[in-house]
């Protein structure tokens, strides 16, 4: 049997200054570049079989332009698609790339990220050199909170605001686990580290956070790269893959809003947090633990959803909503409801989207898509054959908020605008268990 070899690349994915940002519920025009985009990639081959790992720092990106990467990597790489996952990071200051419920001026920029993505893969695999893995997992709580809160009356509400007083209780968990597959050479020189924690993003904060909101940035992102590579005292590429946070955020709402001597104070603070406990669960792997000729294999599952049923009198009524004045905010319940509604409505009644899952050794790795609740992600880690299952929510393809049955039935931000029934959620859970146990097997 013959041992693993493995590279790792970025590729540049910033758009131009002027690009429409997405994220927000107003139009964001980009008026600076604060730090690129890119399409990060690590390339694992052993015994003829290679898999592709990518993490864009991008708010999501449809299956159709996925597609269109995945085929063009199989022509410059010989990959096959089956065996690439191409997830996002779900920052919220970067280009829009496919239209959803925020409709404003998204930028067309995905004429070429494509092949940007498919280069970042050729790039990786233009590096493979003798290498081998290793696996950690700390926590890090303090820094991911459940958004949405049982209140007072009674009611569930989605980011109720700092110190309030009618805020009763969380109505979910957090996935507080910092996970890492450590990819190093013959040399114990690292290449990679793919690291996995579930935090939706953190953006600006205080007075000039317009300076960040109007600014490119790849958010904690691309800073915990930045400082996984400060702390480890090496030039390699360091991957923070989200994990499923539908419903997380970095708001402790039982304290005060933090200090914030400059915008991008919290950005970097937990950037440096975060890389730190990864830093820490890295260092614990001893050199006996490190794998040289680990099982690489990868499952697929085209899972057909069912959209949303509305009726004609709700597409109406909602029509109405949305041709009236334009709300204060275009985060108002009643717009938001109703441009959903809308939406649903011109949309096929079923849509194809893929479940994948790769085998790396000991490691189970999980892509699922859309913006999925953190209680997925932790179902599918429960039930893993795997002794390290990882989980990337908007993996190959972005459908928006998966929330749970619960969830549905609690109501809120997530549920009112959310595309799918419930159900959804837990049979994407189910099917990628199914396939963490055929890779298993």
């Amino acid at each position: 049997m013959g041992n693993l070899r493995a590279g790792a690349a970025r590729a540049v994915i910033t758009p131009s200054i002027g690009a429409s940002i997405r994220g927000y519920y107003h139009e964001r025009l980009a008026r600076d570049i604060h730090d690129d985009l890119y399409a990060k990639s690590l390339v694992l081959e052993r015994d003829g079989t290679s898999l592709a790992i990518v993490v864009c720092d991008l708010i999501g990106l449809a299956k159709e332009y996925i597609d269109r990467a995945r085929s063009r990597a199989a022509e410059i790489t010989g990959i096959p698609p089956a065996n690439v996952l191409v997830a996002c990071t779900h920052t919220h200051f970067g280009p829009g790339v496919a239209r959803g419920i925020n409709k404003i001026g998204d930028v067309d920029c995905v004429d070429w990220l494509p092949d940007r993505i498919a280069d970042s893969i050729r790039m990786a695999q233009n590096r493979l050199r003798p290498a081998m893995i290793g696996h950690a997992s700390g926590q890090c709580p303090k820094e991911c909170h459940n958004r949405r809160y049982l209140m007072k009356d009674g009611a569930v509400v989605t980011n109720p605001g700092y110190m309030n007083p009618n805020i009763v209780k969380p109505v979910g968990p957090t996935d507080p686990e910092v996970a890492l597959l450590a990819v190093l050479d013959s040399d114990r020189t690292p290449i990679a580290a793919l690291c996995n924690y579930s935090l939706h993003y953190v953006g600006g904060c205080g007075p000039d956070s317009a300076v960040v909101d109007y600014s490119i940035s790849a958010d904690y992102f691309g800073a915990f790269d930045r400082a996984l590579q400060r702390m480890a005292g090496g030039d390699f590429v360091a991957i923070m893959m989200n994990g499923c946070c539908g419903d997380i955020n970095n708001i402790d709402v039982f304290k005060p809003a933090p200090d914030c001597p400059e915008p991008r104070y919290q950005i970097n603070r937990v950037a440096d947090v975060v890389a730190a406990e990864a830093y820490k669960a890295w260092r614990g792997i001893r050199l006996t633990d490190y794998q040289l000729s680990p099982e690489l294999a990868a499952a697929n599952h085209s899972l057909v959803l069912k959209r949303r049923a509305v009726t004609e009198d709700q597409v109406a009524a909602a029509k109405r909503t949305l041709n009236a004045p334009e709300p204060d905010s275009l985060g108002d319940r009643d717009w938001l409801e109703s441009d959903t509604i809308v939406t649903l409505s011109e949309m096929p009644l079923e849509r194809e989207t893929q479940i994948q899952a790769m085998r790396i050794g000991d490691v189970g790795l999980v892509g699922i898509p859309g913006e999925v609740f953190v209680e997925f992600g932790l179902d599918i880690k429960w039930r893993s054959p795997f002794a390290r299952p990882l989980v990337s929510e908007l993996a190959n393809d972005d459908i928006q908020y998966i929330p749970t049955a619960a969830a549905i039935d609690q109501g809120s931000y997530e549920t009112y605008t959310t595309l799918w029934p419930r159900g959804t959620g837990e049979a994407m859970a189910d099917t990628a268990v199914g396939l963490l146990a055929e890779l298993a097997d």
